[in-house]
């Protein structure tokens, strides 16, 4: 696969902050309370980088430090997994994926305007360690992120010492380069556990319509499972926001779709191939897109032979969740299912589901809040390869 650089907007570059690049053998101090840091704080919570796929650190140990760092914030969201494998046996090689518009920084504090949440919610100080909770409760075997606007400084080196590997592709033109005192423009990354996974080949693209390049982008990793020696392609997407824009989402998805369909057969060595490779696709995204949109009907009718995994959690198996973001802005409340979970179902079986926290959970004040840090729910699923 050829990489297609993602240029970024005019002077960028010099807003993103310098990368963390401590190691260190002994063991992580405990964090001070979120009172006494400020929000520009590099904690050794997270900055800790040393480890490798064969010995990373504890997570759990990482986990517990980050919760103290929290101090007596309300209690986190409880939410639980519905297994779905009819009391079969556990697969042998089941893949976590983890679904999650994180929310940028530079967006929550500046354009987003959450007018129901406490300014102190939304500081770095406090959302980066929600954020890595998040992630470290769940323990994805392959992450999928949305408006990361602090790779290089906190997600990529906390991440890569626990033993992921990562890609990310920010937008040409992030609107967090608008909020004074950004930390760079926001985009996608795609993390991936080393140990479980072989890395093969990755790439970045900007989504075009009718051929013009937009501000939206994608990544598209290839990787190779080292107990089956099966290959996954995994994807990653943030698709245009805003009412007004469905036919822009729609031929966003569709080039998406275009290029899964070229990597595939690239991949499979057979250029004339069909559409139904025996390459399972995992694709994860922030559509801003409802269940009704072209765009999600464009992807249940694709030939790459593709189902929303979160439809599992319905009786009838047909209906996506009441939500998937719930906030609160000037404009009013707004409730609605945007992201997404679309697999192979012809090569993939999903085992299991995390489901969806109840109104009374979320709080009157909705997303963000002291207990979730995004305007986003997190998506977890366990997926295994079918017999072939």
């Amino acid at each position: 696969m050829d990489t297609i650089v993602c240029p970024m907007g005019g002077g960028a570059s010099r807003l993103y902050s310098t990368p963390t690049q401590t190691h260190s053998s002994s063991p992580l101090p405990l964090p001070l309370p979120l009172s006494q840091q400020p929000d520009n704080t590099n904690m050794s919570v997270l900055q800790q980088q040393k480890g490798s796929p064969a010995c990373p650190p504890d997570p759990a140990a990482l986990l517990r430090q980050c919760e103290e760092a929290l101090g007596d914030r309300p209690h986190r969201l409880h939410r639980k997994f519905t297994h779905l494998n009819d009391g079969d046996s556990a697969p042998s090689s089941p893949i976590r994926l983890m679904q999650w518009n994180i929310l940028a920084q530079a967006l929550g504090e500046g354009l987003d305007s959450f007018v129901q949440c406490s300014p102190e919610a939304l500081s770095w100080s406090r959302r980066k360690y929600l954020i890595l909770e998040e992630i470290l409760t769940y323990r994805p075997h392959i992450l999928c992120l949305q408006e990361v606007d602090h790779y290089y400084d906190t997600l990529q080196p906390v991440l890569a010492g626990l033993g992921y590997s990562s890609n990310f592709c920010p937008k040409p033109w992030s609107p967090c380069l608008d909020v004074e005192g950004n930390n760079g423009p926001d985009g996608c990354a795609l993390f991936f556990d080393q140990s479980r996974y072989e890395f093969l080949d990755s790439v970045s693209i900007r989504l075009s319509a009718m051929r013009i390049p937009t501000n939206q982008v994608a990544v598209v990793t290839m990787l190779r499972c080292r107990s089956t020696g099966r290959c996954v392609c995994v994807a990653v997407t943030h698709l245009k926001a805003r009412s007004g824009w469905e036919w822009l989402r729609s031929a966003q998805g569709s080039d998406l779709l275009r290029h899964l369909q070229n990597v595939i057969q690239k991949q499979a060595g057979d250029p004339a191939g069909a559409p139904s490779s025996d390459i399972p696709l995992l694709i994860c995204g922030d559509f801003n897109a409802i269940p009704t949109e072209e765009v999600y009907r464009r992807f249940a009718a694709s030939p790459l032979g593709l189902d929303s995994a979160y439809k599992k959690l319905s009786h009838n198996g047909l209906t996506e969740p009441a939500y998937t973001t719930w906030k609160i802005r000037p404009t009013g409340e707004c409730c609605s299912t945007l992201d997404y979970i679309w697999y192979s179902q012809h090569t993939l079986r999903v085992d299991a589901v995390l489901d969806m926290p109840t109104e009374e959970q979320i709080g009157p004040n909705r997303l963000p809040s002291f207990s979730y840090p995004s305007d986003h729910l997190s998506l977890v699923c366990d997926f295994s390869f079918k017999e072939t």
